[in-house]
C-alpha cells in the first residue's frame, strides 16, 4: 500500500495474545546514512522519501548478463501483463521461479514505473540468485473490486506453470512473492482454493511481506473498502487467514521493524494462528527497515530479506 500512511498500534490484536515478535534479521551492509534517515522517517509508509535513499544504489539497463522479456500477456486485460527475467545463455537444470506481486493499496502500483530501478530490482535479484523472475501485474480497484486480484494470480500462475520452462525455468519449484497489497493477493490466492487451477495451487511456496491477513480485526481504510467492499459482514469470509491456517503450503511472512503497528500485528496474528493450527510459517523481522525499504533493498549488498528469501527458496 503506497500511500503516506501512520497508524497507532492495533491494541485489539496485541491483547488477544499474539506471540513475542521473532529475532529481526540483522540489516548487512546498509550504509549508516540511510539508516538514520530511514529512522527520521519513523514508521510511516513514503515510497518517494524511501525510493531516493535506495535508487542510486540499484542497477540500470541494460542489465549486464540479463535477458529481459517484457510485456507478456496472461490474460485480456490491459494489466494482465508480466516481465521475465533469465540469465543470458543460462543452461543446465532447470532454475526456480519467484514471482513477484507488487503493492499499492489495491487501487494504484504497478511492477515498473517510468525511469525507476524497481521492481525491476526484485527480478534481477531472482535472475543473479539461481532463480528466474516473474514480475506480474494485476487489475485495480474500484473498477476490479474482490475477488478480482486473486483471479489474477491464479491466472498469472498458470501461464508461469505451463509456459516458464521455455525460460529455463521449473514450473515445479514456483515461489509467489507479494508485497503490501500484493501480500493479500498472494495470500488470498493460497487461501481460497475456488482461485487455483484445475492441476491445483501450483505453487511450491509463497512469501509474504507486510501484509494483512485477517481484515475483521482491523480498521477500514478507503482502499481496504474500495477492494473488499463496504460490507464489512464480508470481511470474515473474504479474510486470507483462516485458509492460510489449512493450507499445507510452506509459508514464510516477512515485516520491518518500522512497519506501521497494523501490519506488525497483523504479521503476528499470522503467526500465532498458523502456530496454533500445528503449522508455525517462518516469521522474519526486518531490522532497521521500512514497509518501502525492504523490498527496494533488493540487490544491493542489504541481505536482510535477500538472504532469508534465498534460505526459503532453497529448503524447497
Amino acid at each position: 500500500m503506497h500511500q503516506r500512511l501512520s497508524l497507532a498500534p492495533l491494541t485489539l490484536a496485541l491483547v488477544l495474545g499474539l506471540i513475542a515478535p521473532s529475532a529481526p534479521a540483522r540489516a548487512e551492509e546498509m550504509p549508516s546514512e540511510i539508516e538514520w534517515k530511514l529512522a527520521e522517517l519513523g514508521a510511516v509508509i513514503h515510497p518517494t522519501e524511501t525510493a531516493k535513499l535506495y535508487a542510486p544504489l540499484q542497477e540500470k539497463e541494460p542489465y549486464q548478463g540479463i535477458k529481459v522479456t517484457r510485456d507478456v500477456k496472461y490474460g485480456p486485460d490491459a494489466r494482465h501483463a508480466l516481465d521475465v527475467f533469465t540469465v543470458e545463455g543460462a543452461a543446465g537444470a532447470p532454475r526456480p521461479v519467484l514471482v513477484y506481486v507488487h503493492g499499492g493499496g489495491f487501487v494504484a502500483g504497478s511492477r515498473r514505473g517510468p525511469g525507476s530501478p524497481f521492481y525491476d530490482n526484485v527480478m534481477l535479484f531472482a535472475a543473479r540468485n539461481g532463480m528466474v523472475g516473474v514480475n506480474a501485474t494485476y487489475r485495480l480497484a474500484p473498477q476490479n473490486p474482490w475477488p478480482a486480484g486473486a483471479q489474477d494470480l491464479g491466472a498469472a500462475v498458470r501461464w508461469v506453470n505451463e509456459n516458464i520452462a521455455a525460460h529455463g525455468g521449473d514450473p515445479a519449484r514456483v515461489f509467489l512473492m507479494g508485497h503490501s497489497a500484493g501480500a493479500v493477493h498472494v495470500a488470498s490466492y493460497v487461501a481460497h482454493g475456488q482461485f487455483h487451477g484445475p492441476k491445483g495451487i501450483g505453487l511450491a511456496g509463497a512469501i509474504l511481506v507486510s501484509g494483512l491477513y485477517d481484515l475483521a480485526a482491523m480498521p477500514a481504510g478507503g482502499s481496504e473498502r474500495a477492494y473488499f467492499g463496504e460490507d464489512r459482514s464480508k470481511y470474515a469470509e473474504r479474510s486470507p487467514l483462516p485458509g492460510l491456517a489449512k493450507s499445507p503450503l510452506p509459508l514464510m511472512a516477512v515485516y520491518a521493524e518500522l512497519d506501521p503497528d497494523l501490519f506488525q500485528a497483523q504479521a503476528k496474528q499470522f503467526n500465532d494462528t498458523l502456530c496454533k493450527a500445528g503449522r508455525c510459517p517462518r516469521l522474519v523481522t526486518l531490522a532497521k527497515h521500512n514497509h518501502m525499504s525492504e523490498v527496494y533493498a533488493l540487490n544491493t549488498p542489504d541481505t536482510s530479506l535477500s538472504s532469508a528469501l534465498l534460505t526459503f527458496v532453497k529448503a524447497k
